[in-house]
Order: C-alpha cells, then structure tokens, then sequence
C-alpha cells in the first residue's frame, strides 16, 4: 500500500511538472541579431508566460509577442509603457521629458555613432503618449531591429510573456 502512494505521488509530481513547463514557461529560440549583445542568436530563453498575469510589465522588461495580423514572433525590450510620452534625441531617451539612462546599451554605444536616431512618439503613432493596453518596444541592437519604430505600438494582449533568463 505504501509503495502504491509513492507510485502515485511520482506521476502526480511527473504531471504537475509537464503542466508548469507546457503551459507557465515556454522555451525560446531567438532568431536574428536586433537584441545582440543582450542575447545572442541561436540563445534559448525562458519565457514565462504567466508572470505578467500578476504582475505588471515593467519598463526594460524583454518580452516574447506575436505581431498583431502576422504569425511573427519577436523578442524585444519594453520601453514606453501606457501613459508615457517617449521621445530619443542625440541616441539619448526622454521619458516624460526625463532623461533615462540604458544600461544595457553603454557597451555598444561606445562603438556606434547615433544608434537610435532621434523621432518622437507622435511621430511614429501620431499618438502623444502611449495609450491604455500598449507598449512601446525596441530591440538592443538599434541598427538592426524591426521594432515599434517600424510597426507601431504593441498591445499587451499580444504579449506571450516575459524573459526570465539572466542577462
């Protein structure tokens, strides 16, 4: 009888993990170079799809979405959350008229002139801040990223979920 229990205790903990690793993380392989030096390609992430469900997304987060209308999937870095206004100048990033550093550009920034280019929210959306349920993302590798600069704004709905890996 006892050993009944441990044979059930074991499949019950074989489909609870199943469970957590199919449908709470998702493996991710990145394609492409637009979030190099950050993360490589061929790199392997860890996608949590569940996190941002209790709590919120936060500003410099990575996140895994699918392109509203296509089946493309990207990895991109939150920058402008709802209610922000965002704008770059000389590759630097205003947030609501504040300067915000990125620490996770200083390496790269020393070896490229102007990565970014300078444009502003309304210039891209034709929108002043960004609106309720939307983000704004752009990849680390500026030069090279498919980003909101190029299809918009991104609605949190399509978010798949966040980036756990260490960086």
């Amino acid at each position: 009888m006892k050993k009944r229990g441990i044979a059930f205790s074991a499949v019950g903990i074989c489909f609870v993990t199943i469970f957590v690793k199919s449908y709470i993380f998702v493996e991710y392989k990145v394609e492409g170079v637009s979030m190099q030096p950050t993360y490589e390609e061929g790199r392997l992430l860890s996608i949590n799809k569940l996190g941002m469900y209790f709590e919120s997304l936060k500003r410099f987060d990575v996140v895994l979405f699918q392109l509203a209308g296509t089946e493309e999937i990207y990895v991109k870095r939150v920058i402008g959350l709802p209610g922000d206004e965002i704008h770059y100048q000389d590759d630097q990033l205003f947030i609501n008229g504040k300067k915000v550093n990125e620490p996770f550009l200083d390496d790269e920034k020393d070896k490229v002139n102007k990565q970014t280019g300078n444009f502003t929210l309304e210039e891209i959306t034709n929108k002043t801040r960004i609106p309720k349920g939307h983000i704004f993302v752009i990849g680390d590798n500026r030069i090279q990223s498919r980003d909101s600069r190029h299809f918009g704004l991104v609605k949190i709905v399509d978010v798949i979920g966040t980036v756990k890996n260490k960086d």
